[in-house]
């Protein structure tokens, strides 16, 4: 259902929660999260445009979270990347259907709505927090609430 795309840029600000508010170069970021470090890059720059990352070259610099973790959600991140398309008119643009979407359409916007509900609902300090034995991200890798 989510792209490539979506996965990379939350694993990259999954990463830079958990380091926040230290900054980290697009290397650290690709090692971690296991993205490709160009296609990290144009990520990242998406992720910029939109007010999720901040990027500051030299001594003391690297990329970070424009935003606490805890006032960045799921949604800001995936709205930024490839926003959810909801389906607002007839796919197959039917005239008689219009804005009337039919039973199989409705039930497709529902469990949209429903996606974009939980992701507005889960902010990044969230993911991080989370109790489950399974930590996000790739193995060996030290997450602060292992410290």
């Amino acid at each position: 259902m989510f792209s490539q795309t979506v996965e990379y840029a939350l694993r990259a600000v999954v990463h830079l929660a958990d380091k926040s508010p230290e900054g980290q170069t697009t290397s650290q970021i690709a090692a971690v999260t296991q993205v490709p470090p160009a296609y990290l890059s144009k990520v990242l720059q998406g992720l910029r445009n939109h007010g999720i990352v901040n990027a500051q070259r030299g001594v003391g610099g690297g990329i970070r979270l424009a935003k606490a973790p805890e006032e960045l959600t799921i949604l800001d991140v995936v709205n930024a990347v490839e926003p959810i398309q909801r389906i607002e008119t007839c796919p197959l643009k039917l005239a008689s259907h219009g804005k009337n979407l039919c039973p199989l359409h409705t039930r497709m916007d529902n469990a949209l709505a429903e996606v974009e509900r939980a992701f507005q609902a889960t902010t990044l300090a969230e993911v991080l927090a989370d109790p489950s034995s399974v930590r996000p991200l790739c193995e060996g890798e030290s997450l602060q609430r292992d410290a």
